[in-house]
């Protein structure tokens, strides 16, 4: 009897390592899975951003050789300053680059006052922050004057507003009222529930511009009504042109009023190029991981003996609603 005992104590014994021993090699296995996984997530998001990296090259080269011949459709070979787009395709995936003119945003330097608050209130800033923020920046470049100087001097570490132009845009970040989230720009859910992402002032301001007509193709519809177009009508050609790029002027012409002489196709020659690419798995399949950068780009710059220079480098910035569209 007590030799039974001790043969089921041991069987009983033998089941529970079976059973723990089975339990620890479930979990080494799902560790070891979801480790995969996430090498291989990070390995994909690597090859996209080094494709995106690459797309930015070729749509440089591509602006840079023109036109070229036009196919049989009568489209260009390379890129025409109406295509505010380019889909390039690679051997191991695709990527869709944005052409930005920076004349299609306003001088930070420049701007008015009245232009900076309908800009603000455009970007869902309400009107008395948004007249404090316009004033914060006409102090900060020395246009005019005003009370932040105790704002700036009770900051950690404390400074002087410089009373002078903004060298750089992300300066925007140090003027009195102005937000990581205002600056950036975020996420908003529209009327449908959908998630539709919201410009910051980055994509609306630059110390690039030019200051002369902006391209009707890319430019932001809060910079539309910050120089005087009806909103409606900014949010009617946001539409349109997000189905297909606007080829004719005289489409929107009536929808632009007395603003539209500040518009035109294309830009000078600083231009904003953003590329998103993903990889393309085997068998066709697109992957998950996609991946966006973009830099500011001088062209026929008389003081590079490349016949170009690269005025900025930009890793946090998001592509535009279209590109979803847009890649395959």
């Amino acid at each position: 009897m007590n030799r039974d005992l001790r043969r089921g104590g041991a069987l009983l014994m033998v089941l529970w390592l079976s059973a723990a021993l089975a339990a620890i090699a479930f979990s080494v296995a799902l560790r070891v899975r979801g480790e995969l996984e996430r090498a291989g997530a990070e390995r994909e998001g690597l090859q996209a951003y080094y494709l995106a990296c690459g797309a930015l090259d070729r749509a440089l080269n591509y602006m840079r050789y023109g036109p070229g011949p036009l196919d049989a459709s009568g489209r260009p070979r390379w890129w025409d300053r109406r295509q505010p787009r380019m889909a390039l395709r690679f051997p191991e995936g695709d990527a869709v680059v944005e052409v930005i003119p920076e004349s299609s945003r306003l001088n930070v330097n420049f701007a008015t006052r009245e232009e900076f608050e309908r800009l603000l209130a455009a970007l869902g800033v309400e009107a008395e922050r948004a007249r404090l923020i316009a004033a914060a920046i006409l102090h900060w470049r020395g246009s005019e004057l005003g009370d932040f100087d105790a704002y700036y001097l009770s900051s950690s570490p404390s400074f002087r507003a410089p009373r002078a132009s903004l060298e750089q845009i992300e300066d925007l970040m140090s003027v009195a009222g102005v937000t990581p989230e205002l600056f950036y720009g975020g996420y908003a859910r529209a009327a449908d529930g959908a998630v539709v992402r919201r410009p910051g002032l980055r994509d609306c301001l630059s110390v690039f511009s030019s200051g002369r007509q902006m391209d009707i193709n890319t430019v932001q519809p809060a910079v539309m009504i910050a120089v005087g177009v009806p909103a409606p009508a900014a949010d009617m050609i946001a539409r349109m042109r997000a189905q297909q790029p606007i080829a004719d002027f005289r489409q929107v012409a009536p929808l632009l009023g007395p603003a539209a002489v500040r518009f035109r196709f294309g830009g000078d020659n600083i231009y904003t190029l953003r590329a998103t690419a993903r990889v393309r798995r085997r068998g066709s399949a697109p992957g998950e991981a996609r991946r966006t950068v973009a830099m500011t780009v001088q062209l026929q710059s008389s003081v590079s003996p490349e016949g170009f220079r690269i005025l900025a480098w930009d890793e946090s910035t998001l592509p535009s609603p279209e590109v979803e569209a847009w890649l395959p």
